[in-house]
């Protein structure tokens, strides 16, 4: 069983940044991919970025390219994601998620692709 555990969500002005964590735990942590997932209030939740494990590939949500990067460190079987120039609109609960199969990468947005969830972290932009 693989555990995931978000930290580092908050409240933060319009225009500041956040990093989150997600760190993972298992007997045998071998994902394929590493994603990040965000629900706002009254919305469904949406892809942000992810990550192939290995490879380092990564794909971001149109709405946050440019802004937010994704990351992993292997000897802390940890993914980070770096939010920059953050705005009201990127107010939500944010998931960390990992997929166990090799995908191809326009199915890295698919919630179906991944196979743990965290419990998520809250993140708040003041305007």
């Amino acid at each position: 069983q693989v555990q995931l555990v978000e930290s580092g969500g908050g409240l933060v002005q319009a225009g500041g940044s956040l990093r989150l964590s997600c760190a993972a735990s298992g007997r045998t942590y071998s994902p394929y991919i590493m994603g990040w997932f965000r629900q706002a209030p009254g919305k469904e939740r949406e892809f942000v970025a992810a990550i192939s494990w290995r490879g380092g590939n990564t794909y971001y949500a149109d709405s946050v390219k440019g802004r937010f990067t994704i990351s992993r460190e292997y000897a802390k079987n940890t993914v980070y994601l770096q939010m920059n120039s953050l705005k009201p609109e990127d107010t939500a609960v944010y998931y960390c998620a990992a997929g166990k199969s090799a995908l191809l990468i326009r199915l890295w947005v698919s919630e179906p692709s991944y196979d743990y969830w965290g419990q998520g972290t809250q993140v708040t932009v003041s305007s």
